[in-house]
């Protein structure tokens, strides 16, 4: 009995070295790319919070404000427009990339014949250049645009206050729509299939089936693109800078969180106002997304 406890003994220690010594290796594989990532990432975040608290300009710190960036930043209209814009698209974009992303992905799914190439299709205007299909969409939405010879209308889709930002959101939704049916396929395809069984037993039709059990069994694709789109939609700016000339307009209609910061960063020249604008802005995507994993739920979502 003492030799088996022993034998035993030595065993446990012998296997909980391997496994410390396995533990060791793997980590030493990943210290220098975490470092790396450490200091390209984390390191820009801690380096905006010191600065978000002195008046920095271009030669470095002028003056120490304390909280005052902040303060200011509250009482700034122009970063309250911005922050409205922002949510307004935001909530917009992730709403319609997802329904259109989702509608796609179910008819992909649900194709036979030629589904790669309709993956393909879909997916295409999600790798060109959001500057060049900017571009292009400023000159087909134009007053005198292919759009509205098309359509009989006659606005200036970029250059009326009332649509530019809601044109950007038709705009982002469709070159994004090809992103989210991706996700969606993915999602869609680890469904297991005895559940349509179990749904066509019942009688079930193909609306009852998806609403009943298709969108609910892709909750944890939900919050996944959600999320993503979330904080995509918050950190647009290359397509706002394109449209609006930089300055945000018209009448401050595509002045979005990100162009914000970069007018006081770049025209103002205030650096450390700049970073605590965003240091705001870091704080509202990780408002939204505990937001969204409460709605969708810990336990739906991991």
């Amino acid at each position: 009995m003492a030799a088996t406890v022993t034998t035993g003994a030595t065993g446990t220690r012998g296997f909980g070295s391997e496994r410390l010594k396995e533990a060791l290796i793997g980590y030493s594989f990943i210290a220098a790319p975490m470092l790396v990532y450490s200091v390209l990432f984390f390191y820009p975040i801690v380096y905006a919070i010191y600065i978000s608290r002195y008046d920095w300009g271009v030669l470095g710190k002028i003056d120490t404000r304390g909280w005052g960036n902040y303060r200011e930043l509250l009482h700034d209209n122009r970063f309250g427009i911005a922050i409205k814009n922002g949510l307004k698209f935001t909530i917009s974009f992730t709403v319609f990339s997802m329904a259109l992303g989702l509608f796609v992905a179910v008819v992909v799914n649900s194709v036979v014949r030629a589904r790669s190439f309709f993956r393909s299709s879909f997916y295409f205007p999600s790798i060109a250049s959001s500057a060049a299909i900017t571009a292009v969409a400023i000159f087909v939405l134009s007053f005198d645009g292919l759009f509205n010879k098309v359509t009989g209308l006659h606005r200036a889709w970029f250059g009326e206050s009332g649509t530019a930002l809601w044109a950007l959101v038709g705009l982002n939704s469709w070159t994004t729509s090809g992103t989210v049916m991706l996700f969606y396929l993915a999602y869609l395809q680890a469904i297991p299939t005895d559940v349509y069984e179990a749904a066509a037993i019942d009688g079930a039709g193909a609306w009852r089936t998806f609403w009943k059990v298709t969108f609910p069994l892709l909750k944890p694709g939900h919050f996944f693109v959600s999320t993503l789109l979330v904080i995509g939609g918050l950190k647009m700016f290359d397509q706002a800078f394109i449209a609006s000339g930089g300055n945000g307009g018209p009448n401050n209609s595509t002045l979005v969180p990100v162009l914000y910061l970069y007018r006081v960063a770049f025209f103002d020249v205030r650096f450390g106002f700049a970073a605590a604008a965003g240091i705001a802005l870091m704080l509202l995507m990780i408002t939204l997304t505990l937001i969204q994993r409460l709605t969708f739920g810990r336990g739906e979502a991991a």
